[in-house]
């Protein structure tokens, strides 16, 4: 027992003995993963990153530097990743942004903002592929969608304004979704429009409109809708704009006035991805034409010993015409996918209230992209891309030449202002003989059009070997227009009165068929030189056709006219229609890009273009353009560390144009009645493109690690063999048809562009960033054997004249007649000479252009600002000539600048064009600006909601006594052009929108 005893004793010693080594080799092991733990501390750190716009980016590589940690963002932006140690330096990649290294300093938590690629690393669409912008040697203008216009923007045109040196764009039309004009490097076009070829994902859009006209009734012509407006601004994600031959002869016989090409948003390898934007606000006039108030009238009439023409009333008539008008926009979209199959579908809903009652625009929109890829190669792809739109219009009796009658501006202008507009019982006063009240014309007309088309277009494409790429594009554009108008009975225009009242029908259809073939080649030859090579061929096919109704004899039936045009009497229906030649346009193009030792760039272009456009002698044109660029902050003998990059370039090449229409080239029969058809024009086998000659030199810098950037270009550009439909020489005769030819003569526009834009300061909480374009021009005509008039005039006195001229040694479109003196003694105009032989007195054609771009922000709060201008140009007021004259005393209205002057003007003083309505169509306009504020997310649901304060048309500074200086009224004369000339318009609108924007 004892034994054991003993035993259980030693063994209780020796159990505790070895416990307490145990305990001391824990202890050990425990200290020494503690030292390892103090030697290799690790530190979790979490973050979001986003970009510059605060948009989380998904799928961010997130990677220890030296290390093999690595992580990539969730949806929201969100990482969380181990690192070694608080010394570690963690670096951000991803796709289309800038790499960023940042040191982790001890930090858990790190919020990382990456920048898009800079454009001078970026790449760029110059015509049917991507080019390296450090490639470049053309004069090539980006804006992206982050630098684009905020506001009620209808058309991609109005995104720009103001951002690009080089390009004037005008908003002809105060009534939303009107027309604009867009000019780059000048005016050169002497029929047509001039506007420059739009290219949407590929697609050279045909830039007409299937809105159908209406000028029935004595009204004229209605200012047409912007083709342009069936596009989302929304969608867009950026727009390049291609302004000197070197960039633009790859579209050959259509690129004369300049390409803007037009890069719609495409779904990114993410998880869903909702965008939503809302807007609304209000509108009302911007500016007004100062007319006689009742008091200031019957003071004229005292004056002028008048007994008659106070009606005892003080109205203001153009208040009773327009509103404060509403605006809606509405935003939805969804993209997403995986690397191998993305996509983006997009909705949009857009209403704008017009300030002249009764006129509005509403715009739906729906649209979607996918890019998908297939074989386990990855070699095949698909890109899809379709675009939807309707468009409803209701539009004012708003004419670009009718009589003062014609148009409801002109009647509210001239409007006696101590005359009712409404009876006792709240009806409009019923008025006879020429004066119309403006409120019963509203009332008695309707013009409503409706529009939609369809943007269609599949790209299938193969990677053949290693930089060798074949694509296909196949696109189907199809658009259609309507209009219903209708004049009642009651509205006292003399044809609807003496007629019994109008209806009108009218259906236009447009169609375009493009087949594009392109086959790239990127590789490098040698380590020192790489080539960007590109062939292709392409059909296009336009068609555009319509018809329409109209009838007189309704009387005082109460339905809509345009729903019983059977009850008007038979001999009183007219129908016409029409199916315009087809046009087929056939090409070949090819283009390459030399790129020697990063230093030195070449560019060589060439377009074949086949046209059934063209006369049968000159089926066929040839485009070639050359450029080349110098690097020279690459060479080694540079060494000044300030500047980041300089670039010399110089260009030159030659376009056409062949914006005239189909058939005129062929002989050319119409019917116009009954068994009965007419010559309309007559053959010309030799009639060819409109050529289009430029010289470009070009410099572009960096400054100061990309701080500041800048370009300067100077151009030179001739175009001849310019196309014009002479009219026969006796109009009346039943074989009288107009011959279309090419005039010898030269336009040249020649003009230097500067554009500079910098960071300013660029601190933590603030930044100040600030672009400025300037441009200066000139425009001259020589070597034309006759001058050509154009720029009609319309109103009382006034018809038949005109008052520009397409002359030698004159800018296009020079404002010439009679030089006004001021007044002889008995009150009447007097003249520079007495035969009334007329003088050059304006030039419409703006000498400068000016853009001003800036942002501000601190925090969450930022501003950004436009303000765009004209300068040097002169502007025809057809408005104070024939609409509010003196001698309209006693009867209308007048201006108010008429009575007070030194010379009393007397009231029989003849209406008659001169120099006296010529004005300083220069101006400076803060054209929007926007005030946002970034909440960042709420809650769970609610990603970076931001709301924001956008005024359009905000101020504009100027002499021009009318609407807006930012005009320019369709004058033509038999189809030729004009410029610079106001007569009536709809009047522009300021207005200021609140917004809410947000992702989910």
């Amino acid at each position: 027992m004892n034994n054991i005893l003993r035993h259980s004793n030693w063994l209780a010693d020796l159990y505790s003995q070895k416990l307490s080594n145990l305990k001391k080799v824990i202890l050990l092991i425990f200290f020494s993963l503690s030292l390892n733990s103090i030697a290799f501390a690790q530190t979790v750190v979490k973050g979001t990153v986003t970009d510059t716009d605060k948009i989380p980016l998904a799928g961010v590589t997130v990677q220890v530097v030296n290390g093999t940690a690595k992580t990539k963002t969730d949806a929201e932006g969100k990482f969380s990743i181990t690192v070694p140690s608080g010394a570690a330096k963690l670096t951000f990649s991803y796709v289309g942004q800038k790499t960023q290294t940042i040191s982790v300093d001890n930090r858990t938590a790190i919020d990382v903002v990456l920048e898009s690629i800079n454009d001078l690393e970026g790449v760029q669409i110059v015509g049917y592929a991507t080019v390296k912008k450090n490639d470049l040697t053309g004069a090539v203008a980006k804006v992206s969608a982050k630098e684009f216009n905020k506001g009620p923007i209808v058309a991609p045109d109005q995104l720009i304004q103001g951002k690009v040196s080089g390009v004037l764009m005008l908003n002809n039309s105060g009534q939303p979704g009107g027309p604009t004009t867009v000019r780059i490097r000048g005016n050169s076009a002497i029929t047509g429009t001039g506007q420059p070829l739009y290219v949407l994902d590929g697609v050279a859009l045909d830039g007409r409109s299937a809105r159908p006209g209406f000028s029935e009734g004595g009204l004229g012509s209605a200012p047409g809708g912007n083709p342009m407006s069936f596009i989302n601004a929304d969608d867009i994600e950026s727009i390049e704009v291609l302004k000197d031959a070197s960039a633009t002869a790859i579209y050959g016989s259509r690129a004369a006035y300049g390409v803007v090409v037009i890069t719609t948003k495409r779904g990114k390898a993410n998880d869903l991805n909702t965008d939503f934007s809302a807007s609304t606000g209000i509108s009302n006039l911007m500016r007004s034409i100062d007319v006689m108030n009742a008091t200031e009238y019957r003071n004229a009439l005292k004056l002028y010993n008048l007994t008659s023409g106070d009606f005892g009333g003080d109205v203001d008539a153009m208040k009773e015409i327009t509103r404060t008008a509403r605006t809606d926009n509405v935003a939805l979209s969804m993209r997403g996918g995986v690397e191998r199959a993305k996509f983006r579908i997009s909705f949009g809903y857009q209403n704008i209230e017009g300030i002249v009652k009764g006129s509005d625009f509403t715009k739906y929109n729906a649209g979607g992209s996918g890019n998908f890829v297939f074989l386990e190669n990855r070699k095949l792809g698909l890109d899809v891309n379709i675009i939807a739109s309707h468009i409803n219009s209701n539009n004012a009796p708003i004419s670009n030449n009718a009589g003062f009658q014609g148009s409801v501006i002109g009647q509210a202008l001239s409007w006696n202002p101590t005359q009712r507009l409404y009876n006792a019982d709240g009806s409009p006063v019923l008025t006879q003989g020429a004066i119309i009240n403006p409120v019963l014309m509203l009332q008695g007309f309707k013009n409503n059009t409706k529009e939609t088309t369809a943007l269609v277009s599949l790209s299938p494409y193969y990677k053949i070997a290693k930089g060798l790429e074949y694509r296909m594009l196949v696109s189907g554009f199809y658009a259609t227009g309507s209009l219903h108008g209708s004049i009642r009975n009651y509205v006292n225009l003399e044809n609807i009165v003496q007629n019994g009242g109008l209806g009108y029908i009218g259906n236009d259809q447009l169609s375009t068929i493009q087949n594009t073939h392109t086959l790239t080649y990127n590789t490098k030859l040698s380590d020192a030189l790489s080539l960007n090579a590109l062939v292709g061929f392409e059909y296009v096919k336009f068609n555009k056709k319509g018809g329409s109704n109209f009838a007189y004899g309704f009387d005082d039936i109460a339905a809509d006219y345009t729903n019983v045009m059977g009850y008007s009497p038979r001999s009183q229906r007219f129908v016409s229609s029409f199916n315009e030649p087809k046009s087929e346009l056939q090409s070949q193009f090819a283009r390459a890009i030399l790129n020697y030792k990063d230093r030195y760039l070449f560019t060589a272009t060439v377009r074949i273009d086949g046209s059934t456009k063209f006369g049968s002698n000159n089926k066929y044109g040839t485009f070639p353009s050359f450029s080349a660029a110098w690097n020279i902050n690459k060479e080694s003998f540079f060494s000044i560390n300030a500047i980041n990059m300089l670039k010399l370039r110089a260009g030159w090449g030659r376009t056409g144009n062949q914006e005239f229409p189909s058939g005129v080239s062929q002989e050319r029969n119409g019917i116009t009645g009954p068994g009965s058809i007419r010559l309309l024009n007559n053959a010309n086998k030799d009639l060819k493109w409109q050529a289009d000659e430029q010289l470009n030199i070009g410099l572009d810098f960096a400054l100061f690690s990309n701080r500041i950037t800048g370009t300067i270009d100077y151009f030179n550009k001739k175009t001849t063999d310019l196309v014009y439909p002479k009219q026969p020489f006796f109009p009346s005769s039943p074989d009288a048809a107009v011959t279309w030819l090419n005039l010898p003569g030269l336009i040249r526009n020649r003009g230097i562009e500067f554009s500079l834009g910098g960071k300013i300061v660029k601190a933590r909480d603030f930044s100040w960033d600030m672009t400025v374009n300037t441009t200066f021009l000139s425009n001259k005509v020589s070597n034309l054997e006759n001058p050509i008039l154009t720029g009609m005039l319309n109103g009382q006195g006034l018809s038949g004249a005109s008052v520009e001229v397409i002359k030698n040694d004159l800018p296009l479109f020079a404002m010439v007649t009679n030089r006004f003196e001021g007044f002889n003694p008995d009150g009447t105009s007097k003249y520079s000479d007495d035969t009334f032989v007329q003088y050059y007195v304006g030039n419409p054609n703006p000498s400068n252009l000016l853009g001003i771009n800036t942002a501000f922000s601190y925090k969450k709060l930022s501003l950004n600002a436009n303000l765009n201008g004209a300068f040097g140009q002169k502007i025809y007021n057809n408005t104070a000539n024939a609409v509010i004259p003196i001698s309209n005393l006693g009867t209308r209205n007048i201006a108010s600048n008429l009575v007070g002057g030194p010379v009393k003007e007397s009231l029989a003083n003849a209406i008659a064009p001169s120099s006296r309505y010529i004005e300083n169509g220069s101006y400076l306009k803060l054209a929007n600006a926007t005030l946002s504020y970034s909440i960042g997310n709420v809650g769970k649901s609610l990603k970076n909601v931001s709301v924001s304060l956008t005024g359009s048309n905000l101020f504009v500074i100027t002499k021009f006594t009318g609407f807006d200086p930012e005009v320019n009224v369709d004058k033509n004369k038999d189809g030729v052009p004009s410029a610079g000339i106001e007569y009536v318009p709809y009047p522009t609108a300021r207005t200021f929108l609140f917004g809410v924007n947000l992702s989910l």
